[in-house]
Order: structure tokens, then sequence, then C-alpha cells
């Protein structure tokens, strides 16, 4: 029970920090007349962040009401955490610097909910999808899931793209340098990525199983 008060209160704590931090960055957007929601709504960290909030906090309930998690909620937790891991690391790597959007000229965003989809919620979801032991272990294959998720929001962006023009990234649209060739390239490259992180982070949990000694 210790296991699952813990794990419990530190999940729906987790997601009420990265759903809140959507709530209060839209809340400031309104408050300054900058608040476009069909373009808020289209970035990948901001989906990202909004699906892995319901999937811990739900995941932190159903372990604070006594429950075992089973192998499909372990394999939706891990498509989250791949998926957060991948918006901290590309994040950090290639969009800190990105540049900002006309609209947005001399808006800055609120530091700590920028912080906590982009910085915190990736490593702590990371970590606690590592440590926490106990539970259903999803087979090797099922980590093939956690591709299903972005590729899915890049056909939605695609498709969105080419009706309006407008695209929230760079490396998905067709009419950017690289052109055609170099955004299908992009998307098997974040194809591949997903795919291999998932591994990583499926074989890493189950070493941190087999060296703790749970079953």
């Amino acid at each position: 029970m210790l296991y699952k008060g813990a794990f419990g209160l530190f999940r729906v704590l987790l997601g009420l920090a990265l759903l809140g931090s959507i709530f209060w960055q839209v809340a400031d957007r309104i408050r300054v007349d900058r608040f476009r929601p069909l373009e808020y709504f289209s970035f990948f960290s901001i989906d990202s962040s909004i699906f892995a909030g319901f999937v811990v906090l739900f995941s932190g309930l159903w372990l604070l009401q006594g429950k075992t998690e089973t192998e499909r909620q372990n394999v939706i937790r891990l498509v989250a955490t791949v998926s957060m891991i991948i918006v901290g690391v590309v994040y950090h790597a290639l969009l800190g610097d990105y540049a900002v959007a006309p609209e947005d000229i001399g808006y800055e965003w609120p530091r700590i909910p920028n912080l906590v989809i982009h910085t915190w919620a990736p490593i702590a979801i990371a970590i606690d999808y590592l440590i926490s032991i106990k539970g259903a272990k999803p087979k090797l294959r099922k980590a093939l899931w956690v591709v299903v998720y972005p590729l899915t929001w890049l056909f939605l962006s695609i498709i969105r793209g080419l009706a309006d023009g407008w695209w929230p990234y760079w490396f998905i649209n067709p009419g950017s340098e690289g052109g055609v060739a170099g955004m299908i390239t992009y998307i098997l490259l974040i194809a591949a990525g997903f795919i291999s992180l998932g591994f990583i982070v499926r074989g890493v949990r189950l070493t941190a199983i087999k060296l703790l000694g749970s079953g």
C-alpha cells in the first residue's frame, strides 16, 4: 500500500501540474489577447502535455484506490513517457530559440508553466516510469505502440497545414527548404526515434525491475 500511495500521490500531483500549466498559459494569453486556440493546441508539446497529464492523473488515482496497473495502462503510460521525453529533448536541443510568431513579438510566456512542460515534467514522468517496478510488464512488441500517437499528430498537422498554410514546426512543412523529401525524411526519423526510444525506455525499466528483484 505504501508503494501505491506514494506513486499514486506523485502521479496525481504531476498530472495536476501539467494540466495546470496548460490552463495557466491559456489564461495568460487570454489576458493579453494573444490566445489563438487553433494554433496553441496544434503544438506537439501542448498536445503531449495534455495527453500525459491525463494519463498520469488517471494512473495516480487508480493506484490511490489500491488497484494494480494493467498492461494496457502501462503501455499507455509508456507512450506518454516517450512523448514527453521527446518534448524535453527536442525543445532544449532545437526549439529553445525558435523564432517567435509575428503576433507574439513582445509577449513573454509565463516562466513556470513553460519549465514544467518542457523540463520538469519530462524528467519526472521518465523517472516515475523507470522506477515504478510493480504492476504489469508490457511485452516487447508493445513498445511499437509509441509511434501511433506521433504519427497521428503528424498526419493531422500536415492535413491542417495544407488546408490553411499554418505549420506548428518548420520541419513538417513541405514548402520549406527541404521540400517534400525533407518532410518525409523528418517523419521517418521521428518515427524511428520514437520506436527506438520506446524499446530503450521499456528495456531500462525491465532492467530496473530485475535489479530490484520485483516480480
